[in-house]
């Protein structure tokens, strides 16, 4: 217990330093994207009294910088591993002997949907109301995660109904990105996104799939997995390194 309180002090503070890295050498005016909506209108050149026609058009709602999306989620992990590692730190060690860690979900359905929000941007996903999808999406997959261990705490039979919903709700926005890359090199005149964006969408899904395969290797108490603890520590790992990336 006494090591994982010092990696929860040691998260925040490097944490913290991301986020203060990224506000003082982010530069205003890259990273700028436009957040649009789109919805159907009236075109009044093809319509007549007889036969109204509806098109699809799109309008710029305001901008935001990738680069505070960032510093957003560091921020989040940052406060996150402080709470646990101060006021909240009884409980969360009596929690982690029931195999339970309510405040990393909370934690989680914030900053790894607001990640996902800022990969969406990144790949050219403008529209507001697909961005909202992703953000719940995402939410909804973590705090499954959430359901899980308290649902089959003290249980030897283990309930999967959870962990399934939330695996279906968390490659939801994986699809989507799918869609909008294909689209985008296959229709785009710039023949699709820079290759870092490729890089760095097939690392953070390897590493959000590595989540779902850490808490199965939990309950399937599969070698060091059959301590909790050692998934806790795991959990750190990869929120560190996904977070990071």
């Amino acid at each position: 217990m006494e090591k994982l309180f010092r990696w929860n002090i040691i998260l925040a503070a490097l944490h913290a330093v991301q986020a203060v890295a990224i506000i003082v050498l982010s530069k205003p005016d890259l990273g700028v994207q436009t957040v649009t909506t789109s919805f159907l209108s009236l075109d009044t050149l093809a319509s007549t009294a007889e036969k109204p026609v509806l098109v699809s058009a799109t309008r710029s709602l305001f901008d935001v910088n990738l680069s505070c999306f960032v510093a957003a989620f560091f921020i989040i992990c940052s406060l996150a591993h402080l709470f646990i590692a101060t006021r909240y730190r009884k409980t969360y060690e009596a929690n982690l002997q029931k195999g339970i860690n309510k405040v990393r979900w909370y934690e989680y359905s914030l900053s790894a949907s607001t990640m996902m929000v800022a990969i969406a941007l990144l790949a050219g996903i403008f529209d507001i109301g697909t961005l909202v999808l992703m953000f719940v999406l995402t939410a909804v997959m973590n705090l499954c995660g959430l359901i899980m261990e308290v649902t089959n705490q003290g249980k030897e039979k283990i309930n999967w109904t959870s962990y399934i919903v939330g695996c279906i709700a968390g490659i939801a926005p994986w699809i989507v990105y799918v869609f909008y890359i294909v689209g985008s090199s296959r229709f785009g005149d710039g023949g699709g996104p820079p290759t870092f964006v490729y890089y760095i969408l097939f690392s953070i899904f390897l590493l959000f799939n590595s989540f779902a395969i850490n808490m199965y290797l939990q309950y399937r108490k599969k070698g060091k997995w059959a301590d909790y603890l050692y998934g806790e520590r795991v959990y750190m790992i990869l929120s560190l390194v996904a977070k990071s990336a």
